[in-house]
């Protein structure tokens, strides 16, 4: 392999490895367990996994629903 070759899989991979710790581990936050994983095939599924809205029950939607009870009572006082 050629000194391009090295940089150019060296960059992409880094690409594919800061997708996996950001995207797809909100993918799977968001209760999206079978994107997440098809994700991993197919990186282009973590980002719509990331933008649907969190299923009911799942930790990002009951971290949302307790920010939003916060906000609620801080404007309630």
């Amino acid at each position: 392999m050629t000194v391009l070759e090295w940089v150019l899989t060296f960059v992409l991979f880094s690409l594919y490895l800061a997708g996996f710790v950001t995207v797809c581990m909100l993918t799977f936050r968001k209760g999206y367990i079978v994107l997440g994983i098809a994700g991993i095939f197919l990186p282009i599924l973590w980002l719509i996994g990331a933008v649907l809205p969190a299923k009911k029950g799942s930790p990002q939607d009951i971290a949302e629903t307790m920010q939003r009870s916060g906000r609620v009572e801080q404007a309630t006082h």
